[in-house]
């Protein structure tokens, strides 16, 4: 079974948000945030060189990715979409294009990506990775300069520490690290699901076009969300915790938050019931859509227990409908 036929009848998938953004857990300097945490590096403007200090803290004692694949097979769900680089540009993975990644700038030193990879091999789940194609707040070169969140109200871009706009030119940024850091996620780590881009913004077409034929290039079997930009993409990837209204002919997604957040905040603990989750699968497939559900383990690497809790629940409800 390829991909795009795996892909019709999944259904269900599990979204994982983990990156430093974690420890800070949406607190920094003592205000909390009412917005999602792994935007936290943005609309506190913290500076790189104060936000990389977090890497020296970063040591996930309790990660195991086999006990978040069981998990995931336990909830029902058939694949795994894991942010190997978000906007923050912390890699998950080990990276020789920057040593900015968690083998490299932890005391962890371990590379999550490949027994992630592992542990997806052996229980026969289907793995795709998230990476920030266009945004990179790590970089002086990174995207989206001109543009303003209108919900978060922060640059879309590291303005803070690099303000001269117009010295800025995102083909830095691409050829020097997006491009090759691509290449190393779809080379090294077996064969993907897709690679689940994001945040498209002020990536024209031609960028756009450069990253989806880069991961055909080197995975043709892997799909890519049309969150690369530019109207590509093998995916419709509805807007974030947006349900679709009517049936959808292709391949459909839609993304959806267990509570407020997407990365991991100590203090968000208004959770989607299993009843309530369950409700939004029904819906989503019922119009062709797969339902790919976030949680956001916190930083010792431990899914919350409510969202344990209530993803175990909702499998058992799942298997008792079928019988």
């Amino acid at each position: 079974m390829n991909n795009t036929e795996f892909f019709k009848q999944a259904k269900f998938g599990m979204f994982i948000h983990w990156g430093l953004y974690s420890l800070p857990a949406g607190e920094w300097k003592g205000k909390r945030t009412e917005f999602p945490g792994e935007w936290v590096m943005a609309y506190n403007k913290i500076p790189v060189k104060e936000y990389e200090q977090l890497a020296k803290a970063f040591n996930p004692i309790f990660f195991d990715a086999e006990e978040w694949v069981k998990l995931a097979k336990e909830a029902g769900m058939q694949y795994i979409i894991f942010t190997s680089k978000h906007q923050e540009g912390f890699a998950m993975f080990k990276s020789e294009v920057d040593s900015y990644n968690i083998v490299d700038a932890t005391p962890f030193g371990r590379d999550v990506v490949a027994e992630l990879a592992e542990a997806c091999r052996k229980y026969d789940m289907k793995l795709g990775l998230y990476y920030s194609q266009e945004l990179d707040f790590h970089e002086e070169h990174g995207g989206g300069v001109h543009y303003v969140d209108p919900w978060l109200g922060c640059d879309w871009a590291n303005n803070w520490d690099w303000p001269d706009k117009d010295k800025k030119d995102f083909r830095i940024c691409l050829e020097k690290k997006i491009k090759p850091q691509l290449r190393e996620i779809l080379t090294k780590y077996g064969d993907l699901l897709c690679v689940w881009c994001d945040d498209p913004c002020e990536i024209t077409l031609e960028q756009s076009r450069e990253v989806y034929d880069l991961i055909k290039e080197l995975q043709p079997d892997c799909l890519v969300p049309t969150r690369v930009g530019n109207g590509l993409g093998d995916i419709k990837s509805f807007g974030d915790n947006q349900l679709p209204d009517s049936d959808w002919g292709g391949l459909g997604e839609s993304c959806v938050t267990m509570n407020h957040t997407w990365g991991y905040k100590g203090y968000d603990n208004d959770w989607k019931s299993a009843d309530e989750i369950l409700a939004i699968k029904e819906k989503v497939n019922s119009h062709g859509v797969n339902l790919l559900l976030n949680v956001g383990p916190d930083y010792l690497g431990r899914i919350p227990a409510p969202s344990v809790e209530i993803l175990k629940e909702v499998g058992k409800k799942l298997r008792e409908q079928e019988k």
